[in-house]
């Protein structure tokens, strides 16, 4: 018998790799009626300790291992490789992925214990290969999608397969217990209509689809078994507009209350179907990854990105005015024509649009890609090791990479988390730009060395009031700081009920006898709290809160009742004069 054990080594545990439970499920169907075969998953994460992996891959004695690569795990699988051969001799050693697609020849020059390597799309090349070694071949030169080395030890690549059929791979979800607590992987289709110079996407122009009817069978499985999260890994899912609301209104017509979809999409391609479809969703059960990358026309056109912006901005809008679907919107600093002041534009912009997640990323120059043509053009170095990140260009320095980094940093603290919504509009509003806040309170965090260590949730908001009080005093806005106070009081405890009070909250001490007889009568007649009967005003009051703003207005915070998208608490305003 033959034993293959397909590896992936995931960035996180919740992350799964559909790709080698394609290649295998696929593998069986060809391989059917051979018992002399046998295929198995080996997942992983780079934060399991190496010794563990290479302990448990040993122990299961494959004839023959692959790894899937990609830029998050190369160094870690090769180094893996490397130590295998020394207590598997007698194992083949296969890599495949984008990460090694386009580099085999000086992958296998210069890694001398791998086998070979499998090419492009793996499905029909790993069935070929097992059927090979059942066969008893030995030399894998010359056979197609695979790159590996002939009797003289010359490298030699095989013929490109030709694309396969997205109907003829066969789905891979039967036994759910090994994605528990996972996020699910699924595609519908293949390939991107676009030719972004920065994405490997765009080398395979064509695009296919899985055929809908099969698409809704299977989605009915995951809503059957109420998966959290479904995640479409299609590159630009609603490139062909018939596919795609055939799938949303499925998705609408059967949601199960639960699951969450997530799409990667154009949003200037969406139309008025489309976004009659998608108003109609509920709050959480989908959301959108959206691409901008940039809002500079000259650096859109050299990309060989296109984009109608104008439209873009519009549909962004149109979502957030229904308040019922996450929106992530990407930019990426170190593209070409676009220098410090240019991406402050286009973060400005994309900010603007207020979406729930901006995610501020940066070029990462990718074999095979057009971006590695262009290097000596645009001045581009970038790091050697994986991700291969921009350090710089012609109009980008290396210093201005590491204030982005920065940057990137509060956006995600301050922005992402959503912790601190209705204090950053008012400060933004004090400030010159969205961009220069941001960057400002980079500044304060290095200033005070707060960027090296570990920083809790109550600490971040008492940094950011200590951050604001220098830039009012600064600026001349000391008349805001009450309501900043307000602000960051209400932010803090619209997502939690903390215990610990933070040092700007005001004394409750003043109020707390009408706090007390508020929820005395709240028990009583649960005008507000109708989810809490049951309960005595003592347990009331832990379970929800009440805070004084300056104004004498009261804060009711519900938190069995929240915000689908936000998870923030439902809120009630209270009057000095309200009763309950």
């Amino acid at each position: 018998m033959k034993k293959f054990l397909l590896a992936a080594v995931n960035a996180k545990y919740i992350h799964s790799n559909l790709g080698i439970y394609s290649l295998m499920e696929y593998a069986k169907k060809k391989t059917a009626g051979q018992p002399e075969i046998l295929i198995e998953i080996g997942e992983y994460t780079i934060n399991h300790r190496m010794e563990s992996i290479l302990k448990d891959i040993y122990q299961r004695r494959p004839d023959v291992v692959g790894f899937s690569c990609y830029i998050w795990n190369i160094s870690y699988v090769l180094e893996l490789v490397r130590d295998l051969h020394k207590v598997l001799p007698d194992t083949d050693i296969w890599l495949g992925g984008p990460e090694v697609s386009y580099d085999a020849g000086r992958i296998l020059s210069q890694e001398p214990d791998v086998l070979g390597i499998m090419m492009g799309e793996g499905e029909e090349t790993f069935a070929d290969l097992v059927l090979a070694y059942s066969r008893g071949q030995r030399s894998f030169a010359g056979m197609a999608g695979i790159a590996a080395r002939d009797e003289s030890g010359a490298v030699v690549e095989g013929k490109n397969r030709p694309l396969m059929d997205m109907n003829e791979i066969p789905f891979v979800y039967h036994d759910l217990n090994d994605f528990e607590n996972r996020i699910i992987y699924y595609e519908s289709s293949r390939g991107c209509p676009f030719s972004c110079s920065y994405c490997l996407s765009s080398i395979d122009k064509s695009v296919r689809f899985r055929d809908v009817r099969l698409v809704k069978q299977e989605l009915d499985f995951f809503l059957r078994n109420q998966v959290k999260q479904v995640k479409f890994v299609d590159r630009t899912f609603n490139c062909k507009k018939s596919h795609a609301t055939a799938i949303w209104k499925h998705i609408l017509e059967h949601d199960n209350g639960i699951t969450n979809f997530h799409f990667e999409i154009s949003a200037d391609l969406l139309g008025e179907e489309e976004l009659n479809l998608l108003g109609r969703m509920r709050p959480g059960l989908i959301q959108l990854e959206i691409g901008v990358q940039s809002t500079n026309p000259d650096t859109i056109a050299e990309i060989r990105r296109k984009m109608d912006l104008k439209r873009l901005g519009e549909v962004v809008g149109r979502i957030n005015g229904c308040h019922n679907i996450h929106q992530h919107l990407d930019l990426i600093a170190g593209l070409p024509y676009e220098g410090m002041e240019r991406f402050k534009q286009s973060f400005d912009h994309v900010y603007s649009m207020r979406p729930e997640q901006l995610q501020l990323g940066f070029l990462k120059v990718l074999k095979g890609s057009h971006m590695q043509e262009m290097v000596s053009e645009y001045g581009l170095l970038y790091k050697g090791e994986p991700p291969y990140e921009v350090l710089s260009t012609k109009w980008l320095g290396y210093n201005d990479v590491l204030r982005l980094k920065a940057v990137e940093e509060m956006v995600e603290v301050y922005y992402n988390s959503g912790q601190f919504r209705h204090t950053l509009e008012l400060l933004e509003q004090k400030m010159d730009g969205a961009y220069h806040m941001y960057e400002k309170i980079a500044l304060y965090y290095e200033e005070r060395g707060l960027s090296e260590v570990s920083v809790n949730r109550i600490a971040r908001y008492e940094i950011l009031y200590e951050f604001i009080g220098e830039e009012a005093v600064r600026d001349g806005f000391e008349e805001l700081a009450e309501e900043f106070r307000d602000r960051l009081v209400y932010d803090l405890y619209l997502r939690e009920n903390v215990k610990s009070r933070p040092s700007f909250a005001r004394d409750q001490d003043g109020i707390k006898t009408k706090i007390r007889d508020f929820f005395i009568q709240e028990a009583r007649e649960f005008k507000y709290l109708k989810e809490y009967e049951g309960y005595d005003s003592r347990q009331i009051s832990k379970m929800a809160h009440i805070e004084g703003m300056r104004d004498g207005t009261m804060i009711l915070f519900d938190y069995k009742n929240r915000d689908p998208l936000t998870y923030n608490a439902r809120t009630f305003l209270l009057t000095p004069d309200t009763k309950a």
